[in-house]
């Protein structure tokens, strides 16, 4: 469990405490945008996709509330130290989870795009590459919520991963479409898909690096443009 510190003020506290809470609300929410998207693009459900592109009104709109409370503290309480490093990488992660949000729905459009296809050739690996990115995407609020940097850093690690399946991916679909122009229009919608999979990745590794910065003060950004 995240170790606020205590504070006197109890409702200085509880806004930190409600701050917390929106980014877990707000995650859990993405991550259900991700295993729906992913589903409708597998089971080519057009209904699907279009009730998870609705939901991501819900995650906009959590979004911009935690954006204004956070904001209210930094104006009232005038935070220091580890409250001020909280409150400022909290504007930093909803915004990491805006945009996962957004891939979900860009995922769903292709999934409409898709619907009146076949069975899509690879949606297993799909299926395997969401998986992975939403475990991704739990584990780095999880470390967020008890600042454990290790697991932050277990999904940095996996970032390999994704990125790995990822062009894989890309050369099986591109081979694909090589022996089969007619395929060429689906193939690019499904290279859509996986390239957006990939990107929730790079948004959870970025809320990983995060964590890191929050429990132990070090930058682990960019490690070679730094050392450049």
């Amino acid at each position: 469990m995240l170790n606020l510190k205590r504070h006197t003020d109890r409702e200085y506290e509880a806004e930190l405490g409600q701050v917390r809470e929106r980014l877990l609300i707000m995650a859990g929410r993405v991550e259900q945008m991700i295993a729906d998207a992913i589903r409708a693009v597998g089971e080519r459900d057009p209904e699907l996709a279009r009730a998870t592109i609705a939901a991501d009104n819900q995650v906009n709109r959590t979004e911009v509330e935690t954006d204004e409370l956070c904001m209210r503290v930094l104006a009232r309480r005038q935070p220091m130290a580890s409250d001020l490093r909280f409150i400022t990488l909290a504007l930093k992660m909803v915004t990491d989870l805006e945009r996962i949000g957004d891939l979900a729905v860009n995922i769903c459009e292709r999934a409409i795009d898709l619907a009146g296809e076949a069975r899509l050739d690879g949606v297993d690996a799909l299926h395997t590459m969401a998986t992975l990115v939403q475990s991704m995407v739990r584990d780095a609020i999880d470390a967020f919520v008890r600042a454990d940097a290790a697991l932050a850093e277990g999904v940095i690690a996996r970032d390999d991963e994704v990125d790995e399946a990822y062009h894989t991916y890309f050369r099986a679909v591109l081979a694909g479409m090589t022996r089969d122009p007619a395929s060429i229009e689906r193939g690019i919608h499904v290279q859509s898909v996986a390239k957006w999979l990939e990107r929730i990745g790079d948004h959870a590794t970025n809320i990983a690096e995060l964590v890191i910065f929050l429990v132990r003060g070090t930058d682990v950004r960019h490690p070679g443009k730094r050392d450049a």
